[in-house]
């Protein structure tokens, strides 16, 4: 098959993150920086502080003396090379072959795959557009050789595509530095007055090697496809995605759970050789009508035991239906998680949560009663009573501080509170009888104030002032009164949650 690259050159890969991070700076002159031999030197620089005359390599206090209001962020080391590693997952869809091409690239080789999308021009127009739009200031060329298509994608003008054959051509008006070369040789060359590709390209290869050394003549030779070019592509980790046909179609529901058993045993194979468990699986059943079954599951924490996944899905088996029958059947593992091996005990304990047990009933339950009616809920780190827990994603994950026990807390808590009418004999003293929901509640006795104050660093506002009390039937509430009593307010009391 005839060979075709496309390279793709972020002009501005880290500065259009950070601008897509905190887009208050998409509009300000702004450049990174690192410290290099003592004093802070400029890594990057958006587009605005560039057309300013700031470039990479200036020292950023003369940075900041050309542009006044120029803001200096510390580099991250490393950034790059995540990014592009990103960046370079998600082209998979374009090709499968991608490399990373540090500091600022993506090497493809796509031979083969412009038909997919209507020719190359399409094929090349699809992908800059798709990364524009996702905030990437992107080129791309594509051509017979990586070194044309680099040297096209950063210093081409007419057109990014080169024909077949056409690298050669397409190179001579191009300066030196299009060859990736060192820039010592870049300088070299340019003072000899040697500014373009075209005026060295015909000279004798002895010459250049005496004069340049091999590094020019191995550039010149893989740009023009006289040379291969080896790439290391990025290793993707093949989804857990596993696929039965069969010869005859399926409509039995012991056939679909013959078929669920096979596929589990492949999917929980490979999972539990590279240590890790399921959370959701889907298992989709394309029929011989052409309408596809989906029935999904998931498990409280990452999980590759076969019984108990199959016993997830014999729960919802007979929401299948296979009508003339079930010809392919696909079963997926969009999220998993790394399985923690448990630690064998030597005499009987309490695991609590870490209990495999509790996690399967768990997974069983929720089969059964729906994934959204069982919850788990951890502390969080919050003045105000609705925000002070979260919901936990697995039974694994642990506390980040630990739960309050100095003070009451109602059993049952409100979302957000409710407003009531109170009577209380002065305004800043405890209510005597509350209305709530057209029902009168007189007050026996009564508890507090705990006064609990606003997180001032996240909103403004008033405290609370809250008061366990007890009516005339033995029941419990908890009520606030939101600030001091202020007369023009009106109604500042509020029920929040209710006690055992």
């Amino acid at each position: 098959m005839h060979k075709r690259y496309i390279t793709i050159w972020f002009r501005h890969l880290t500065t259009d993150w950070l601008a897509l991070k905190r887009p208050a700076l998409k509009n300000l002159p702004f450049v990174l920086a690192a410290k290099e031999r003592g004093k802070m030197v400029v890594t990057a620089v958006n587009p605005i502080a560039e057309v300013q005359g700031i470039s990479c390599g200036m020292a950023a206090a003369d940075a900041k003396a050309i542009v006044p209001g120029l803001q200096v962020i510390d580099d991250q080391p490393g950034q790059a090379a995540k990014l592009l590693k990103s960046l370079g997952e998600w082209c998979i869809r374009y090709s499968p072959i991608i490399a990373i091409d540090l500091p600022d690239g993506l090497i493809m080789d796509v031979s083969g795959c412009a038909h997919l999308w209507g020719g190359e021009p399409a094929y090349l127009k699809e992908i800059v557009t798709r990364l524009r739009s996702k905030g990437y200031d992107a080129r791309a060329a594509m051509a017979d050789t990586i070194g044309a298509a680099w040297a096209i994608s950063r210093f081409g003008r007419l057109t990014p595509i080169i024909e077949s054959g056409g690298q050669a051509t397409a190179l001579l008006p191009l300066p030196p530095a299009a060859l990736r070369l060192e820039p010592a040789i870049v300088q070299r060359l340019q003072k000899l007055g040697l500014y373009q590709i075209s005026s060295f390209i015909s000279m004798p290869r002895s010459v250049l090697r005496r004069r340049f050394g091999e590094g020019l003549l191995l550039r010149l030779s893989q740009a023009l496809g006289q040379e291969d070019e080896v790439i290391v592509p990025m290793q993707i980790i093949p989804p857990y995605h596993e696929r039965l046909s069969c010869l005859e179609p399926i409509c039995t529901a012991s056939g679909i759970e013959i078929a669920v058993t096979r596929l589990l045993e492949i999917l929980c194979r490979r999972l539990c050789e590279e240590g890790m468990g399921l959370r959701t699986a889907i298992l989709k059943c394309y029929r011989v009508d052409g309408r596809v079954e989906q029935i999904e599951i998931g498990t409280n924490r990452a999980s590759h035991n076969i019984p108990h996944l199959f016993k997830l899905f014999e729960l919802k088996i007979s929401s299948v239906e296979p009508a003339l029958g079930i010809e392919l059947f696909i079963l997926e593992a969009p999220k998993v998680e790394e399985v923690s091996p448990m630690q064998e005990v030597l005499w009987a304990g309490k695991p609590g949560l870490d209990d495999l047990g509790v996690a399967e009933l768990l997974d069983r339950v929720a089969g059964k009663v729906g994934v959204n009616t069982i919850h788990r809920y951890l502390p969080d780190e919050h003045h105000w009573p609705e925000r002070s827990i979260k919901p936990a994603p697995s039974l694994l994950e642990k506390p980040a501080t630990v739960w309050r026990n100095d003070k009451p807390r109602p059993v049952q808590l409100l979302a957000k509170p409710e407003q009531i009418e109170v009577t209380a004999p002065i305004p800043d003293y405890p209510p005597m009888l509350f209305t709530y929901k057209g029902q009168v509640h007189y007050i026996k006795k009564s508890d507090g104030p705990e006064r609990i104050e606003r997180e001032w660093w996240l909103e403004d506002g008033d405290h609370r002032d809250y008061y366990n009390v007890e009516d005339q039937h033995g029941q419990r509430y908890w009520l606030f009164r939101s600030g001091h009593y202020d007369e023009g307010k009106g109604n500042q009391w509020f029920i929040h949650g209710f006690f055992a």
